[in-house]
């Protein structure tokens, strides 16, 4: 595989689909939100992405086989004849390199406008460095004239500064050039560790903007398995770079910021 590869099922007649990102990012926010609103929702997997962008590991699985790292598509019909349908993306990891992230982003741009999607919803955290028992949801959007649909449902404009690492903000801003209209959805997190609760805030936020129904009463227990996941990742990789630098790792290289 020399090349971002993503291998389809065919599906038809989806009714003005959007995009809904959650990969791996700050407290996981964006991972979580977007996991559990696919158990819930009960959606169904519909494409996998794989990319010789990243990490060079197969998972060991306990059933005594391996697999590679991937992100993956799903879809659910919305019922309502009038509402949107949903394509979710979830995923292991994102791609490591700034050149790399570009070559995968475009491939899912590419893949959503095949699809006949227009709107984007990017999920992640929105780090702190503080805990806070009710966490705000701050957005960014492509385009001034939609922030008042947003506003209307909780979300925080305006407050939030900085740039928007990853998937998170590169789909909005190649999705723009396209055409494509999105927001950013961050939920507030000291960005430490897992955060159920900001997943929450943005999955609370995120239901009341698209009308969709979404039980939360299991996201805790979601977040742990997450944790322990994600936790595994990093050790891999860790245990990569090791080798790679022939045992030793360079001081301040603890964290692995392509998961984060």
């Amino acid at each position: 595989m020399d090349k971002t590869t993503i291998i389809t099922k065919e599906v038809k007649d989806l009714k003005n689909p959007i995009l809904i990102e959650g990969l791996p990012g700050i407290g996981l926010v964006g991972k979580l939100a977007a996991e559990h609103m696919i158990k819930e929702l009960k959606a169904e997997k519909i494409a996998e992405l794989y990319s010789p962008h990243f990490p060079h590991q197969v998972l060991m699985l306990k059933k005594g086989i391996v697999r590679m790292l991937k992100n993956k598509f799903y879809l659910w019909r919305n019922p309502d004849p009038k509402g949107s349908d949903i394509v979710i993306l979830i995923g292991d990891v994102q791609a490591i390199t700034s050149e790399a992230q570009f070559e995968v982003c475009g491939a899912m741009i590419e893949y959503f406008k095949n699809l006949g999607g227009n709107t984007i919803y990017t999920l992640g955290g929105y780090g702190t460095g503080k805990v806070v028992e009710k966490p705000r949801v701050f957005g960014s959007a492509t385009h001034k004239a939609i922030i008042k649909d947003y506003e209307k449902h909780g979300v925080i404009f305006g407050e939030a500064n900085g740039s928007i690492i990853g998937a998170a903000g590169l789909l909005l801003g190649l999705g723009k050039l396209e055409g494509m209209k999105g927001v950013c959805l961050m939920g507030e997190t000291h960005g430490g560790y897992v955060d159920a609760k900001s997943a929450q805030s943005v999955l609370e936020a995120l239901s009341k903007i698209l009308g969709v129904k979404i039980d939360l009463s299991k996201l805790q227990h979601r977040a742990k398995e997450s944790e322990r996941f994600m936790k595994k990742m990093e050790s891999e990789a860790k245990k990569q770079q090791s080798a790679m630098a022939g045992g030793v790792l360079p001081p301040g290289n603890d964290d692995v910021s392509y998961i984060r």
